[in-house]
């Protein structure tokens, strides 16, 4: 009876259901119609919200998995919070029953498997998702590019991704949330930004790159950023290098249009240029004049090889002139060397098939043997004559001796 008497005491300020359906543990408020389980230890999200909540705020407990069943008939939430939930799995159309979610608040979990239908809502109410310090790996940044993807999240207007030690963002993850106005990537290690990052980005109003660790920026990234048109970017508090490496980044800053937080781009080294606004340097300040003497001097080599290439071509063409000038006594020359090289190798040719005959080869080996016989047969004063067919033997007369 008292505790009847109570919830009807209290019935100006907290609906019925507040003493009859909160689940135990929370606090349901009848006026803005909030469910509040703030650090219960609960491992599970409640079952028994009641059905015309339009806020769930739990935060700061054990719930390790979050799936279909977790919330059921509750077409009137519009605004969920679960930070800070060590929530480590989004199942498949964990959200479907929401059709009026339209901020999902999941920031310091330690996301490891997002399932890619996991942010599925038929008629795509969400607008506003916040993802802050909730990536555990680079396999859950992979799932929520999977998840952007098949989630057909068109109506989102607002994506948190801040603190989750990002080094790299994948070309295109944002091309399928083609109505996004608000990103923040802050609190990050991104390092560069790589063409097609911002793809399809249309409606971008802001963009929060501070307090991460670019040291400059590419032709290629500057040409991302200047896509964004008229969008608000914030550059600040990343450990630029004023180097001549930081010369395309200059140049953009002293001449774009885009809304920079230009104050805030400043220098954190060298150390004679620490805290220097980016914004203003000139090519001598970072250190480019040598860099631009080497270009001249590639120039003046370039140059020098072309002087060169004609210089050589027009040799050449001289020297085909003069041949054409001598054409005839070069053919002249050609003829008689020709015809030279011709009796050189008919006279080898020749004598080839000689020493090459075996008939000859007897003929002269028999020649040989005789020669050699008569020679020692043969007083000294005998010539020996060979024939084509016989060898004849002559004596050679020889004068008297003559003595004095």
């Amino acid at each position: 009876m008292c505790i009847f008497a109570a919830c009807v005491f209290l019935g100006v300020l907290f609906a019925p259901y507040q003493c009859l359906e909160c689940p135990f543990g929370c606090e349901c408020l009848a006026v803005t119609r909030t469910l509040n389980c703030v650090s219960k230890d609960l491992l599970i999200v409640p079952q028994n919200i009641p059905g015309d909540t339009r806020n769930v705020v739990i935060t700061g407990n054990n719930i390790h998995k979050i799936g279909p069943d977790s919330f059921t008939e509750l077409q009137n939430v519009t605004n969920i919070i679960l930070s800070n939930n060590r929530i480590t799995e989004l199942a498949s159309h964990t959200f479907t029953a929401l059709t009026n979610l339209r901020s999902l608040d999941l920031s310091g979990n330690h996301l490891a498997l997002i399932h890619p239908e996991a942010l599925n809502i038929p008629g795509s109410p969400l607008q506003e998702l916040n993802l802050s310090r909730s990536l555990h790996n680079f396999t859950a940044l992979k799932d929520l590019v999977t998840a952007l993807r098949w989630g057909r999240l068109w109506g989102l207007l607002h994506l948190d991704l801040s603190g989750n030690l990002l080094a790299l963002v994948p070309p295109g993850m944002f091309s399928h949330v083609p109505n996004l106005q608000q990103l923040w990537l802050r609190k990050n290690s991104l390092v560069a930004v790589y063409a097609g990052t911002f793809s399809g980005m249309d409606h971008l109003e802001m963009l929060d790159l501070t307090h991460n660790a670019f040291e400059a920026f590419r032709a290629d990234a500057l040409q991302e950023l200047e896509r964004l048109g008229n969008a608000q970017i914030f550059l600040g508090n990343n450990p630029y290098i004023c180097s001549c490496e930081s010369r395309d980044f200059v140049t953009w800053l002293n001449k774009t249009q885009a809304r920079v937080d230009v104050d805030t781009v400043r220098c954190a080294s060298p150390e004679e240029l620490a805290n220097t606004r980016l914004q203003g340097l000139t090519v001598q300040a970072i250190s480019c004049v040598i860099p631009v003497l080497a270009e001249v001097t590639d120039l003046t080599l370039q140059t020098s090889y072309v002087f060169l290439g004609l210089v050589l071509g027009l040799v050449g063409m001289v020297f085909l002139f003069v041949l054409y000038l001598n054409r005839n006594g070069m053919k002249k020359w050609i003829i008689e060397t020709r015809d030279a090289c011709r009796e050189v190798l008919e006279g080898y040719h020749y004598r080839y098939e000689m020493d090459s005959d075996p008939r000859l080869g007897h003929i002269t080996s028999q020649r040989r043997h005789l020669g050699r016989t008569l020679s020692q047969q043969l007083p000294n004063d005998t010539c020996i004559v060979q024939g084509p067919t016989e060898t004849q033997v002559k004596p050679v007369a020889t004068s008297p001796a003559v003595y004095s």
